[in-house]
């Protein structure tokens, strides 16, 4: 202890400014753990379930793809996540 934080800086080619966030974490914490990386939360693009298990009975014949691109708003990792949600399996296409 008692060394300058541009001391320890350049002993352990870290630079000032991330000592200074570590030595704060410590502070506000009492630890040296990372900080856990949590994406904020996603709005839900569908909210209305009855509208959208009566929009795959009009269109089931219809792709994921093209599913989302008449839903709108959304993609087809959305579309597929919200069949499988209310129930559907995924339709493999034909040989």
């Amino acid at each position: 202890m008692g060394q300058s934080i541009s001391d320890i800086s350049r002993e352990l080619d870290i630079s000032r400014p991330t000592l200074y966030k570590w030595k704060s974490h410590w502070e506000k914490t009492g630890s040296t753990q990372p900080k856990k990386n949590v994406p904020p939360p996603q709005p839900a693009k569908i909210t209305d379930w009855d509208k959208f298990q009566k929009f795959v009975d009009i269109h089931r014949d219809k792709t994921q793809k093209e599913m989302a691109q008449l839903w709108g708003n959304c993609s087809h990792h959305t579309i597929s996540r919200a069949l499988k949600k209310i129930g559907y399996t995924r339709k493999k296409a034909g040989a």
